[in-house]
């Protein structure tokens, strides 16, 4: 049979060549996993702070919380995933913990969401905020702020290594690749609905509380969507949780301070804002092949029959 230079195969990832575990199992799980995560940061007794969630004595409380969450966690993946599956690669691997690859996953993912958020970076460096970033005080201010810590250090940790380290393995056994990048961001996302209690305790109407917290659960599902993407495309815990500490800096664009620039700086940062997205579409999947990342654990690799010819055994 002739194949041409462009002719293409994928390779089974390992995942796909064991027998499948049942659906019911692997969303069970997840769910389990969700209903730990989120109980764990109301199990203190918060009162005497009046439930602010940015309290230093809260945050403390929440870090310990999650920290045992994500020790119980991998246990979930490690009884309930096929034992074929075991056997064949180390369980370090199947949380995305490897060092094959682990360079291109720190860098091409996370310049890859720079490039998503040309506009408001360029927005920075206009203003000139971005220059606190070169500045040795503000990283020793950061580190002893806890807040900063909680939003860029350990909220991403501890939700990447729960929602994505250790529920997408699980799911993928279950799920096409595709169908489980859909599936897992919806327990991510519902996981931030307790926000709602929170605001609701605080004092804030019912009303704003829905509103804002339905917002939310648009916005971090749909960001689930991406790192739920880059992690079984990478195969790397680290390339979630370093996007997600980045987005958690970012934010929403402040379309607001957009506006407010003079016309012509207005439509020059449109225009990035434009290009950014567009770039970033074109190039997620070109910089996501599996093969970047040399993994062969959760998405179909593919192959280039022309330059291995082991592709067609």
């Amino acid at each position: 049979m002739n194949e041409t230079n462009n002719t293409k195969m994928f390779e089974e990832s390992v995942v796909e060549t064991v027998p499948r575990v049942s659906k019911i199992v692997t969303i069970s799980c997840c769910l389990a996993m969700s209903i730990l995560f989120v109980s764990s940061l109301y199990i203190w007794n918060n009162k005497q702070h009046n439930w602010d969630r940015n309290h230093p004595a809260t945050v403390k409380r929440r870090f310990l919380s999650v920290s045992v969450v994500m020790v119980v966690a991998p246990v979930f993946v490690y009884s309930f995933s096929s034992t074929e599956l075991m056997e064949k690669i180390q369980f370090n691997e199947l949380l995305g913990l490897r060092w094959h690859g682990l360079l291109m996953a720190i860098l091409i993912p996370y310049l890859l969401t720079m490039l998503l958020f040309l506009g408001p970076l360029c927005v920075e460096l206009q203003n000139e905020s971005i220059k606190m970033f070169f500045d040795l005080n503000f990283w020793k201010s950061a580190l002893k702020n806890i807040l900063w810590i909680r939003n860029h250090v350990m909220a991403p940790l501890s939700e990447e290594f729960v929602f994505r380290a250790c529920m997408m393995p699980l799911i993928l056994q279950s799920f096409s690749p595709l169908a489980s990048v859909f599936i897992t961001p919806l327990f991510f996302g519902v996981a931030h609905v307790h926000h709602i209690i929170e605001r609701l305790t605080m004092g804030m109407d019912f009303t704003t509380a829905l509103i804002i917290s339905l917002s939310q659960l648009a916005y971090t599902t749909l960001f689930g969507f991406y790192s739920a993407y880059l992690f079984a495309r990478t195969g790397h815990f680290v390339a979630p949780f370093l996007v997600h500490a980045f987005c958690n800096h970012m934010g929403l664009p402040d379309l607001q301070e957009l506006w407010q620039q003079q016309l012509r700086k207005r439509i020059l940062l449109m225009c990035c804002y434009i290009a950014g997205i567009i770039g970033w579409s074109l190039l997620l999947n070109i910089a996501t092949q599996p093969r970047i990342y040399n993994n062969k654990i959760f998405w179909p690799r593919e192959c280039e029959l022309i330059d291995n010819p082991s592709c067609m055994v």
